[in-house]
């Protein structure tokens, strides 16, 4: 999924952490603003994001394959404090010496995955997680430019069949590149996602 060489989990941890930063700059009254994400709010795409983390948690550790770790939250009478427990718990699991070598269950794909492999699935989704919520609140992402140039080269591995996209999937259907899209608006666009309609200010 990601380059021989790659260090795929601190990839990861840069992504959830500036996806946490951009999580924890909600006021309350945001909390119902759509989202990029179609018929999601924020505080929905938030309890999403908080699921996966448990459950790709799980998966480090061998428990993947129970959907329990996988629902979401039922309490997000605080949101952000949710997300930042579930964040904390698929960091920890992810730095467990061995981790990228294990097998992780995904329920949602229907297969086990290399643990390397896995994690570049949680990495792409919380560079894209991290744009949706940035662009709900017109906030810009921070993130480094060989972070945002590894994710375009995953966001380009991920399969483009129609029956894996669109509603109900984690992706949209990709759209096409602009000439002289940057390494993020090419990702995002790879993945469905339409950055010109979500304007964003400097972070």
């Amino acid at each position: 999924m990601t380059a021989t060489g790659t260090d795929i989990v601190e990839l990861d941890r840069i992504a959830v952490y500036e996806a946490l930063r951009v999580v924890e700059s909600a006021q309350d009254e945001d909390w119902e603003r759509d989202t990029p994400c179609a018929g999601w709010d924020l505080r929905r795409l938030v309890a999403h994001m908080a699921a996966q983390h448990h459950g790709f948690a799980a998966a480090a550790r061998g428990a993947g394959q129970d959907r329990a770790y996988w629902q979401e939250p039922e309490d997000l009478s605080d949101p952000a404090r949710t997300h930042r427990a579930a964040a904390t718990a698929v960091l920890a699991a992810f730095a467990e010496p061995g981790a990228t070598e294990r097998e992780f269950a995904l329920p949602e794909l229907g297969a086990s995955f290399p643990g390397r492999t896995a994690i570049g699935f949680h990495f792409i989704d919380y560079v894209v997680h991290a744009w949706d919520v940035g662009a709900t609140l017109g906030v810009k992402l921070d993130l480094p430019k060989d972070v945002l140039d590894i994710a375009l080269v995953v966001a380009q591995l991920v399969p483009t069949d129609p029956a894996g996209r669109g509603p109900g999937f984690a992706f949209a259907p990709p759209l096409d590149i602009p000439p002289g899209a940057d390494p993020l608006d090419e990702t995002l666009r790879l993945l469905g996602r339409t950055p010109e309609h979500w304007p964003t200010k400097s972070h």
